[in-house]
Parts: structure tokens; C-alpha cells; sequence
């Protein structure tokens, strides 16, 4: 019988319930939303499924042990007992990273040490060597402490699953992948046309015609447990798999901006992720096709000079979108609504990176 790891993909708050409702159409079990988490339970080639498909979520992590921890010498005892050689071989290059939220143990430096020095007990002992060369493939641990509960995890992924591998020009203040395609999932989107009138480096046209093709977002990078013992063969599958899926019929997706620097920069990174994205120079104001779904991620006025000039886009936007039926905005101006000039059918609270947004819905 396969193993089955109690796992957790993480996500930004607001997503959960997207990054709960991919993990369920991946066929895996146990889904259960919290803040910013949504557990699972999968083997290795569950694990690896869900690295290549999730398009919402951060990571994928898997979870080894969960305890109360009020003092350093519980985080040892705690971290050391773990069988740390039955996922780690003897040359692996491990890494402990750590957070701390409302506990007794806040000092992230410390507890990233102590956690070290408990794996490498642990590991010398489980292996019968005196010395880790930490020579071999990556391990990434995380010590996760919240309200003096330690989550003790592996990271699979290796970096955020952000990194899709089709960035490879940008401009000022992108927008992050894995919120770009959660706007679109959001937004009810099912194909057809699609438009982003402001679109920057062209992520969120991007995300959306990588939905509409089936496209498998991991499909051009490598993971960390991608070279792990144990989860290799399964990763290969899986990869093969992904790659082997027949894409959709491609969707009509339009994206402008302004800029003609974030077009060349959106053109470069559609070609990139195998999409095909129609592109044109043009202000959002003059923007007129009506018909189809408009995600726009204007500027948020974030410094005070910046307010009086974007309200007046805002206000500028409310008189050219009115006429679209659906069309969705985030931003994290509280007072976008009175320029707009229409109150938004539905909203929701989301993270831009650290920024708090409201992801107006208009349908």
C-alpha cells in the first residue's frame, strides 16, 4: 500500500476555498480549509500532482508533526524525536526555516538553530554517522510556531509555486501568479472571452489562457522533492502525464495597456508559457469591447501623491466599463466604489503580497 503524507497547501487568505476546490477536482482526500492552509492527504504521486496543477497555492508542504511548545528545550526534545532518516538520507543538504505568531518563542533565529541542531541529533543517530557532508539534494524543513503550536514541515516545492518559469520580463509591482489565476477562478470564468484592459507583464491574461488551455502551471519548472528518494519515479509520471494532456481549444484573450514597454514585456512572457494572448497598445479609457469579462489590477495609490490622479482613473474606469456586464477590479483603495461610481455586487478581502485588497465583483 502506498503511504499517504498528511499534507497542507498554502495559500494567500482569501484563496482557500479555490485551493480546497482544485485539490478535490485532483482527486485527493481528506481536503480540509483553514487560514491560509488547506490540508490534504496524498502520496508521492498526489504530492506531485499537486505541485504541477495547483494554480493557486504557495506551497506544498508536508506536515510530520504538530505539538505545543512553550520553551526551547520542548522544541528540541519535539523536533529531535521525529525519525528524521526515514525522509532525509545521510548526505542531504537540509535547511531549517522558521516563523513565529503569538507564542512564547518568538525569536525566529533561535528557533531556526535549535531546530538544526535537533534534525542533525536526530540524523547522525538514525544513520550511524558522526558527520552530515550536506552534500546532496535539498531538504527544506520549516518550523512553523502559531499561538505555541509548532507545525513541523517539508517544504516539496522548493520555491513558491509562483514561479512558473514564463517571467521573464516585468515591470512595476507585478502581480503574483498564483493570485492572478485565483481573480479568474474567482471572477466564474468558463471560457470564451477574456479581457485585461490593464495588463501589465500580462499575468492575469496569461493565468486565465493557461485555465482555458488545461495547461499544467508547473509543467516548466523543477521542485525540491522532485529529486527526493522515493518520490522521483512518481514525479516522473506525473510529469509525463501533464505534459502528455491534450490543450483545450484555446480561448480569445485580449489584453492592452498603455505602456508599450509592459506590452513587449507581456508579449515575451506569453510566448514564454505557450499561450497565445492578443496584445495592443491602448488606454484602459478607450477601452470598448463590452461583451466579454473584464479582471483589471489598476494602480492602488499607495503613496499620497498618487491618490488624486488615481481616483480620477477610477473615475475614468466607471464611465468606460459601464457598460460591461462583468467586469472585476482589485485594489486596495477602501474608497474605490465612490469613484467608480457603482457598488460592486459582491466582495471579497484578499492579500496582494502583504497588501489587504477588496477584489470587487460587478455581475
Amino acid at each position: 500500500m502506498k503511504k499517504a503524507y498528511k499534507c497542507f497547501a498554502s495559500c494567500a487568505f482569501g484563496l482557500e476555498a479555490i485551493t480546497a476546490r482544485e485539490l478535490k477536482e485532483l482527486r485527493l482526500s481528506d481536503i480540509e480549509a483553514r487560514d491560509a492552509r488547506v490540508y490534504f492527504l496524498a502520496d508521492e504521486a498526489g504530492i506531485a500532482r499537486a505541485n504541477l496543477w495547483l494554480r493557486t497555492a504557495d506551497r506544498i508542504y508536508i506536515e510530520l508533526a504538530n505539538f505545543t511548545v512553550t520553551t526551547f528545550d520542548e522544541l528540541f526534545e519535539g523536533v529531535q524525536a521525529l525519525h528524521w532518516s526515514h525522509y532525509i538520507p545521510p548526505k542531504a543538504t537540509f535547511i531549517v526555516n522558521a516563523d513565529s505568531v503569538g507564542s512564547r518563542l518568538f525569536s525566529v533565529s533561535d528557533i531556526q538553530s535549535i531546530g538544526k541542531k535537533a534534525v542533525a541529533v536526530s540524523l547522525m543517530a538514525g544513520h550511524h554517522v558522526s558527520v552530515l557532508p550536506e552534500t546532496g539534494e535539498r531538504y527544506d524543513i520549516h518550523l512553523k510556531i502559531l499561538r505555541d503550536r509548532a507545525s513541523v514541515c517539508l517544504n516539496t516545492s522548493g520555491p513558491g509555486l509562483n514561479r512558473r518559469g514564463y517571467r521573464v520580463a516585468n515591470v512595476a509591482a507585478p502581480i503574483r501568479e498564483t493570485l492572478a489565476a485565483g481573480l479568474v477562478m474567482l471572477s466564474g470564468w468558463q471560457g470564451g472571452e477574456f479581457a485585461d484592459p490593464m495588463c501589465g507583464s500580462g499575468t492575469i491574461a496569461i493565468e486565465a489562457a493557461m485555465i482555458g488551455k488545461g495547461i499544467a502551471p508547473g509543467l516548466k519548472r523543477a521542485f525540491d522533492a522532485e529529486k527526493w528518494d522515493g518520490f522521483s519515479s512518481a514525479w516522473r509520471s506525473e510529469r509525463i502525464s501533464a505534459a502528455e494532456k491534450q490543450p483545450g481549444e484555446v480561448p480569445a484573450i485580449f489584453a492592452s495597456d498603455i505602456d508599450p514597454k509592459a506590452i513587449g514585456a507581456a508579449d515575451r512572457n506569453a510566448r514564454m508559457a505557450g499561450v497565445d494572448i492578443r496584445l495592443y497598445k491602448a488606454d484602459v479609457r478607450d477601452f470598448s469591447r463590452k461583451e466579454c469579462p473584464v479582471l483589471v489590477n489598476p494602480p492602488y495609490a499607495e503613496r499620497l501623491g498618487e491618490k488624486n490622479a488615481v481616483h480620477q482613473l477610477y473615475t475614468d474606469m466607471g464611465r468606460t466599463l459601464s457598460g460591461v456586464d462583468r467586469k472585476y477590479i482589485i485594489t486596495a483603495d477602501e474608497n474605490f466604489e465612490r469613484f467608480f461610481g457603482r457598488r460592486a455586487t459582491k466582495k471579497r478581502k484578499l492579500y496582494n503580497g502583504s497588501i489587504r485588497c477588496t477584489f470587487y465583483q460587478y455581475f
